[in-house]
């Protein structure tokens, strides 16, 4: 794709499709242009992508902003966990 801007809204475009489609609300994803082979704007910005200026994404305590996977995995919020409730296990087998 050669850094192509134009690609990644493509890609952006395709994915937040499937996101709705699963249920989920693409504003509360953070689409980051990398490349792994390079490490571009895994752990810091890269400068082959001049175009990229961060993302922005919906939690439910505000607008969250980064440049890089890095900030974005930071941003992840862990799912809240009912410590109050009865502990539930799922089954896997029954053996007689």
């Amino acid at each position: 794709t050669k850094w192509s801007e134009d690609r990644f809204n493509e890609i952006i475009k395709e994915t937040s499709t499937f996101i709705k489609k699963v249920g989920y609300n693409p504003k509360s994803v953070a689409f980051v242009p990398i490349s792994g082979w390079h490490g571009d704007n895994m752990l810091e910005e890269s400068p082959n992508m001049p175009w990229f200026k961060g993302w922005t994404k919906e939690t439910k305590a505000g607008v969250v902003k980064g440049k890089t996977l890095l900030d974005a995995i930071d941003a992840v919020e862990p799912p809240v966990r009912p410590s109050d409730k009865p502990l539930r296990l799922p089954l896997q087998d029954v053996y007689k």
